[in-house]
């Protein structure tokens, strides 16, 4: 049995250990016990919405529970079949105890993903927005392919992707569109796309076939229903009905149904045309308000520990997380990981899991290194 085959065996038993210590699993089975036993209690329907809130909980902790046990159970055989090796070795079981270990090791490192996503918000649904910079059509078209681009990522991975908001571009792409992907850690994932977005190519827009750079910004919020810590006074709303508008029917009802809020005391300003009823849209865009409300707490408390730590943080166009190169040639590079992409096709397909995965590594790196300073 090759060496390498055997170091991988002793290094994935080490990995799940570590993993059943961060999981807690006897604290794990406890809350699982608890909530299994709300959902028996007579009245457990009564208040539907924290019904619902206890389901999803539920579910949460018996995927990680499924998936924590399936990796254990294969694993374990695993080690029968080094035993049976070693009776006799047999090249065909070398290489399915190889392919065994290699799935393994996928899931480990998906698994070990998951753990870091342990943020008060993180298993929530995410909202986001996109908004061209300047430029025009082609900041317009550029806008449109990261729309594209997103809900390409999230049917990779079974979410469920519902237009809050989409306004078309003037002659291309898009003014500003809001999608909420849902799915669990949907937001944990995606807040790994806040900023600003970058593009070098040869714009098809322009006739003497000159290099354009364009940039959008992404916006990403986790869904909040309802936050004890954010109270919204209806007094300081001002709400605003009007007419979808822009050439994309398929993406929204034209009818005096769309709902624009404004938050006064900051000036947040959400919008929601997707439901034809005019109360949807209101409850919608009231979800998006809280959503921003929270994000915007969830920037004071960053900006709070950065400045503890003395971390430097530029905000602005010039300070993009990401650059597109399509042309003179194709690279996608993350300025914050360093991690790079040459099949620029592809990441605009929805494959960016190299670049979410390499930054919530490094957050989480980061936060031992505060933890181990303090």
């Amino acid at each position: 049995m090759d060496y390498e085959v055997h170091k991988l065996f002793q290094l994935s038993q080490t990995r799940l250990r570590d993993l059943s210590e961060s999981l807690d699993l006897p604290h794990l089975k406890d809350q699982l016990a608890k909530l299994e036993a709300q959902t028996l209690e007579p009245d457990f329907w009564q208040d539907s919405e924290a019904a619902q809130g206890v389901m999803q909980k539920k579910k949460s902790m018996e995927g990680k529970l499924r998936r924590y046990e399936g990796l254990a159970e294969a694993l374990d055989d695993v080690e029968v079949a080094f035993e049976l090796y070693k009776e006799e070795a047999d090249p065909g079981l070398e290489k399915e105890i190889e392919a065994a270990l290699k799935k393994v090791d996928a899931g480990l490192d998906q698994f070990e993903l998951e753990t870091i996503l342990n943020g008060d918000y993180d298993a929530n649904n995410a909202i986001v927005t996109i908004h061209p910079g300047a430029g025009g059509t082609e900041s317009q078209d550029w806008a449109e392919m990261l729309y594209r681009m997103y809900v390409r990522w999230a049917e990779r991975h079974g979410f469920k992707v519902t237009i809050l908001d989409y306004l078309d571009g003037d002659e291309a792409g898009l003014k500003s569109a809001t999608i909420l992907v849902t799915g669990e850690n949907a937001y944990g994932y995606l807040k790994a796309e806040k900023g600003v977005h970058r593009m070098v190519r040869i714009s098809p827009f322009d006739s003497s076939g000159r290099r354009h750079t364009s940039f959008s910004a992404v916006e990403v919020m986790p869904e909040v229903e309802t936050d004890t810590d954010i109270d919204i006074d209806p007094k300081d709303l001002s709400v605003d009905t009007y007419r979808s508008t822009g050439a994309g029917g398929q993406h929204v009802n034209k009818t005096e149904s769309a709902v624009r809020i404004t938050h006064l005391p900051t000036g947040i300003v959400v919008q929601c045309q997707s439901e034809r009823s005019q109360i949807q849209n209101r409850a919608t865009a009231m979800k998006m308000l809280t959503s921003r409300l929270v994000e915007e707490k969830i920037k004071a408390q960053e900006a709070e520990i950065a400045k503890l730590h003395g971390d430097q943080q530029e905000i602005g166009w010039g300070s993009q997380i990401r650059s597109y190169v399509f042309h003179p040639y194709t690279m996608v590079k993350d300025h914050r990981t360093n991690t790079e992409k040459g099949n620029v096709q592809a990441v605009m397909d929805g494959d960016i899991d190299d670049f979410i995965n390499a930054w919530l590594k490094n957050e989480a790196a980061k936060r031992a290194n505060r933890q181990q300073a303090e």
